[in-house]
């Protein structure tokens, strides 16, 4: 008795059962239209946020957070680099490295990415020693002139533990026969797997000192690798130590050392959310075709409303109140089922494969058992303030139509 009348007629349509069957079953149809395509487009970016957050975490397992490297000639520095970045209260670690491509010759060639370490720091900027399944990284000694190999990268050259593998570098050395480059062969003592591609197929690992005596860098190192508490904060963080060290230095982080896979990705999940959105578009299409029905239905009841005082504001009102309780509905029943599909959706993966007697998702192909997802409540919000913006749109003109009905007409043949 409290409500607006609008509101209140709104309400009691909603409410009431129809005498056009049909309406009804439209209107339930946008309902369930709206639902699904909310429930759907919630679960979808779920999903693709757990890839996304489980391909960064795995490629930061081994990949530093952030790093600081001279321009054009080796860091010497390195150690007081490396003191003053631990001394930062947001630096969870920071050991030195080197960085150079090279073509590795086993049984075939393949060009990886070698990166020169001290075993005994690598643990404070990477969980590469956790990874070892086969060797363990303290196999590079000083002097030893070991390599540790990603599983793919071995399974190419066709190497394993104990065998030899030569790596060729750019750089070219005088000799009486003229410029030859440097080679040096190196004996396979670990294996590797991060389950990451881009690492498992092309990182191999050597000590650092050995690197030093091949490269003829003396002292020098490529740069200096950072872990951070908080690696939202990488950029900030080794811009800080450049500037503390006090020369040219060249910042890098892991946001712009991948910047166009993360760019894919956020690409991927924009153009997703907006093909799943028509899911929703069509629930608002069955909601205009509802109303525009129902409005034609209740003729004679508006104009009754109109010779009783209601404007054809008020009029308007009644209708756009019911189609956004449509919408409002929709949205809620999505939004619950989204969330609820979202938290089982292992559980039904598992049945599925349990059904089927499939493995829909295999650990050989992608590097990741069951099915990671993210729910993140900016995405829920996004996509029912997107539902119910849809549900309201679609009241307008219904709405508009019924408030040009003309009393004297529509009660012509009643």
């Amino acid at each position: 008795m409290f409500k607006p009348i609008p509101v209140a007629i709104g309400l009691r349509y909603l409410r009431a059962k129809r005498r056009n069957g049909f309406i009804s079953f439209i209107s339930l149809a946008s309902i369930a239209g709206i639902a699904l395509g909310v429930t759907a487009l919630i679960t979808t970016l779920a999903v693709m946020s757990g890839f996304q957050r489980e391909i960064r975490d795995r490629m930061l397992q081994m990949a530093a957070h952030a790093t600081v490297s001279a321009y054009g000639e080796p860091l010497t520095d390195w150690q007081q680099a490396v003191n003053k970045a631990v001394a930062d209260a947001r630096v969870a670690g920071a050991a030195p490295y080197i960085e150079k491509e090279a073509l590795l010759s086993g049984l075939r060639n393949q060009p990886a990415m070698v990166r020169a370490v001290l075993p005994d720091q690598e643990s404070k900027v990477s969980v590469l020693a956790e990874k070892m399944v086969q060797g363990k990284l303290d196999s590079l000694q000083r002097g030893s002139f070991n390599i540790v190999l990603g599983k793919e990268l071995a399974l190419w050259l066709g190497v394993g533990i104990g065998d030899s593998v030569v790596m060729t570098t750019s750089d070219f050395r005088s000799t009486p026969l003229g410029a030859v480059p440097q080679l040096k062969r190196f004996t396979v003592s670990g294996i590797f797997e991060a389950g990451y591609n881009e690492f498992d197929k092309g990182l191999a690992v050597v000590n650092m000192h050995d690197m030093q005596r091949l490269l003829r860098m003396g002292d020098g190192v490529t740069g200096v690798r950072l872990r951070l508490h908080d690696m939202d904060k990488a950029w900030d963080v080794a811009r800080d130590l450049a500037v503390n060290l006090g020369g040219p230095y060249r910042v890098s982080d892991w946001t712009s050392e991948n910047a166009n896979m993360f760019r894919a990705l956020k690409m991927e999940k924009t153009i997703m959310a907006i093909l799943l959105s028509l899911i929703i578009a069509m629930g608002a299409f069955n909601l205009v075709s509802s109303q525009v029905m129902l409005v034609t239905d209740k003729q004679a009841d508006i104009a009754i409303l109109r010779t009783l005082g209601l404007t054809p504001r008020g009029v308007m009102q009644v209708f756009v109140v019911q189609g956004t309780l449509i919408g409002v509905i929709g949205t809620v029943i999505g939004v619950i089922g989204g969330i609820v599909l979202t938290l089982n959706l292992e559980h039904i993966l598992k049945a599925i494969e349990a059904v089927l007697g499939v493995q829909l998702l295999p650990e050989d192909v992608y590097y990741i058992t069951g099915l990671p997802t993210d729910l993140q409540t900016s995405d829920v919000v996004i996509i029912a303030a997107v539902a119910l913006a849809m549900a309201f749109i679609a009241t307008i003109y219904p709405a508009w139509r019924a408030a040009r009905t003309a009393p004297a007409e529509a009660l012509r043949y009643e």
